[in-house]
């Protein structure tokens, strides 16, 4: 059989991880348009190649269907509650930098720690009658951020869009995102919380623990290994 690896299937993303087995003698390649989802491996007996967009990746590990898998800390984290029982991490790659973080409104002042969100959300819900929207993808990182640091009177709100936009748009009152420089955040006048990192992410390189390799699957592996 042949061992699977998944890769994002456009974008950055994409081109950072060819460029990085590139470096070390493997070359990754679509096997035609940039429509098609096939792709081809030289430089390495025994690897297939598959194109799947990042957030798919993580589930593909955990089921199996693929050997190894290139996608964010972020995803694996937030799409898998039980990350490490359902993938191992083998390598950092050193880019794809990002950091979860939880963000205000610039004037909001007096809110600069998770504590102070805590005491803002509370004296939001009794003023306006519904409790504070906190924007975010990713749901589980977030609430699970927030009940470890006694947050309550808050409620999340689904933005798989440009979600530093929400608060501008009154569609949230704060955000939980990814950011790499913060640009946008400062764009939008929103400020990071003292406190408020949750995850620092980048591309990594994952083995899942849900597949039976035979032994050219496992020599393959091996070989692939001793190359990075």
């Amino acid at each position: 059989m042949t061992l699977k690896l998944g890769v994002p299937s456009k974008g950055r993303l994409m081109e950072k991880t060819f460029e990085w087995f590139g470096a070390r003698g493997i070359t990754l390649a679509r096997s035609g348009s940039d429509r098609e989802y096939a792709g081809v491996v030289e430089g390495i007996e025994g690897v297939a190649l598959v194109l799947l967009s990042a957030g798919e990746i993580p589930r593909e590990l955990a089921a199996g269907r693929i050997h190894l898998g290139v996608t964010g800390t972020d995803l694996v984290h937030e799409k898998l509650a039980l990350w490490d029982q359902a993938v191992t991490p083998l390598h950092e790659m050193g880019f794809g930098h990002a950091d979860l973080i939880v963000a205000v409104p610039q004037g909001w002042t007096d809110v600069d720690t998770l504590h102070d969100l805590d005491a803002a959300a509370a004296a939001f819900r009794e003023v306006h009658g519904h409790r504070l929207r906190i924007a975010t993808k990713y749901h589980r990182l977030v609430r699970e951020f927030l009940r470890g640091a006694g947050v309550a009177d808050y409620a999340l709100v689904d933005s798989q869009g440009a979600t530093e936009g929400t608060v501008a748009n009154k569609t949230a009152e704060a955000i939980a995102d990814i950011t790499s420089t913060g640009d946008t955040l400062r764009a939008n006048h929103l400020k990071i919380l003292r406190d408020g990192v949750m995850l620092r992410s980048q591309a990594t390189l994952w083995k899942s623990r849900n597949t039976e390799l035979d032994s050219n699957e496992r020599a393959s592996l091996e070989g692939l290994l001793a190359r990075l």
